[in-house]
Formats: structure tokens, C-alpha cells, sequence
């Protein structure tokens, strides 16, 4: 009897140890993670008491991030960095194009014009412009430089204008005709040319030009050819026809850029092409002047540049 009371005390004890034994014990993985989930709902419903959150307030279901999703995407954004820069490559080359057929479209259309004013002038007997004239001084001056060099093409000055002297006007005077190694051939130049150049100085354009262009059609090969043609854009000048004066000066220039009166021709070009508001054909002649002739300009020519560049803007 007393066994049996002993058995039952040992058996009352182990059942009651073994819970303790069941509370001790160490909850896995998954137990935990259920327990978390059942503690995350219960507060969902206290926070969200109408419903389930948004996709974003809780866990995502998508699979983490890995290496070859992340090569994926570098892979795509090196792909489009590509595309952009050759999108803005070529973005700045058609703006380049675009540049430069502007560019090309206004030379040929400033060409286009000229033509036509060489034609109406050609067959009307007058093509000048009533635009606003320049003056200036020119002395008699003999310029002991040596001969610039040849020229070369750019901006405005490339293509030489096509002006035809035009007839003597019945009032014209009567040069006689010589020839370089004609008796006296210089100083009947001289005397000629003077003539002209009185007439410009007192204001008589119409007349200087007319004697002015007769002399150098009476007298080819004249060292003072390149002053009377050169006086002859300037007289055009004076009298408000910029235009004119402007393929007077040029062409002179052009024809004849040895002349010791070329640079002048350069420089009132300028001038003339400022009174056109074209200032920056006129910075390409005034260049062209430093460019071709340097230091061989007469003192009053480099005297005058630097202010006549800085009324155009040149750079």
C-alpha cells in the first residue's frame, strides 16, 4: 500500500514537471514567424479598422534583388546614357547644318541682289541707292611702301563685282589719250588726274567722277589710276550712294591691289558697308586691310582703323 502511495506521488510530479519541460523549450523558426504574422494582423486591424493596408504599407511578395537583375538593369541604364548622347550628338550637329545653310542662303541671296543691281544698272544707266554717305580727307601724298602682296579670298571680298565704267557724259572733258613711254605721259596724268581730284575736294561729285573715270580710260598703266578710282568710291560716298560706292571701292581694290591707293579702298569699303548696316562685312574688310597690308598703310589709314573697328564691333 505504501508502494502504491509512492508510485502516484512520482507520477503526479513528472506530469506536473513535464509542462515546465514544454515551456522551456526554445520555439523554431517558423513558430516564431507565425506568432510575428499573428502580431502584424493585430495591429493592421487596429490601424486599418475598414480594411487591409495599401501593397506598400506592408511586405512585399516580390523576390529580393538579385546579381543578375541588378547587371539587368545597369545593362539598361548604360543603354539609354548611349542612346542620349547620341541623340544630343546629333541634336548639335543639325544645329550646326542648320548654321551654315543660313549662313549659305544669306551669301547667295546678297549675291542674287547684287546681280540684280549690276543688271538695272547696266541697263538704266544709274544703279545707285540714296543711302547715306561717309566723307573723309585725301592727300596728294606720294607713299613710299613697298608693293603689299597679293590678296587673298574671304568674307565679302571673294567675288569681284562686275562694274562697267560707264560712257562719258556729253560734258565730260576731253582727256587726250597716252600711253606708259608717251612723251610727257606722266605729267599729263598728273595734271589729269589733279583735275578730279579739285572737283572732289569742292564738293563737285558728279563732275569728279565723270573726269576722275575719264582719266583712268586715258590713261592705263598711270600710278594714279588707283587714286581715281579709289577718289571715285569715296565720291560716291560723299553723295549719299553708298551701294555704288561700295562696288566702286571694291572693284578697285580687286582690280588692282598693288595700287598705292588699295588699302584706302579697303578702308572707306568699310565705311561704306557701315552705312548699308552691315557691320559685319565691314569688320571682314577692315581685317583683311591689317591682314593684306599691315604695316605698309599710310600713317593716316592705321590712325583712322582702331576707331572705325570700334564703331562696327569688331572683335
Amino acid at each position: 500500500m505504501r508502494s502504491l502511495k509512492f508510485a502516484c506521488l512520482t507520477a503526479l510530479a513528472l506530469i506536473a514537471v513535464a509542462p515546465a519541460d514544454a515551456q522551456r523549450r526554445q520555439a523554431t523558426p517558423e513558430e516564431r514567424i507565425e506568432r510575428l504574422e499573428k502580431q502584424v494582423r493585430q495591429v493592421q486591424k487596429q490601424v486599418f479598422p475598414k480594411g487591409q493596408p495599401a501593397d506598400t504599407a506592408g511586405f512585399s511578395d516580390d523576390p529580393a534583388a538579385t546579381l543578375t537583375l541588378t547587371n539587368q538593369l545597369s545593362n539598361r541604364l548604360d543603354a539609354i546614357e548611349q542612346e542620349m548622347a547620341q541623340i544630343t550628338r546629333a541634336s548639335e550637329e543639325n544645329g550646326n547644318r542648320l548654321a551654315t545653310m543660313e549662313a549659305e542662303l544669306a551669301r547667295l541671296r546678297a549675291d542674287q541682289d547684287r546681280r540684280l543691281r549690276a543688271l538695272e544698272t547696266n541697263s538704266g544707266g544709274s544703279g545707285t541707292s540714296a543711302n547715306d554717305g561717309a566723307t573723309g580727307n585725301d592727300d596728294q601724298t606720294d607713299d613710299q611702301a613697298a608693293p603689299p602682296p597679293e590678296t587673298r579670298d574671304s568674307g565679302p571680298l571673294v567675288s569681284k563685282p562686275k562694274v562697267e565704267k560707264p560712257k562719258p557724259k556729253p560734258n565730260a572733258p576731253v582727256i587726250a589719250s597716252a600711253k606708259p613711254g608717251d612723251a610727257n605721259f606722266d605729267a599729263t596724268g598728273e595734271e589729269a588726274y589733279d583735275r578730279g581730284y579739285q572737283l572732289w575736294s569742292t564738293g563737285r561729285y558728279d563732275e569728279a567722277i565723270t573726269t576722275l573715270r575719264a582719266f583712268s580710260s586715258s590713261f592705263p598703266g598711270h600710278r594714279r589710276v588707283s587714286w581715281a578710282n579709289n577718289l571715285v568710291g569715296r565720291s560716291l560716298l560723299d553723295k549719299g550712294q553708298a551701294r555704288a560706292a561700295a562696288e566702286a571701292l571694291l572693284a578697285n581694290y580687286r582690280g588692282n591691289p598693288k595700287g598705292e591707293r588699295a588699302p584706302d579702298s579697303l578702308y572707306y569699303l568699310g565705311q561704306a558697308l557701315m552705312k548699308l548696316n552691315q557691320p559685319a562685312q565691314a569688320c571682314k574688310a577692315y581685317g583683311e586691310l591689317e591682314d593684306v597690308y599691315g604695316s605698309t598703310m599710310r600713317a593716316e589709314l592705321k590712325k583712322m582703323l582702331p576707331a572705325a573697328r570700334t564703331a562696327a564691333k569688331c572683335g
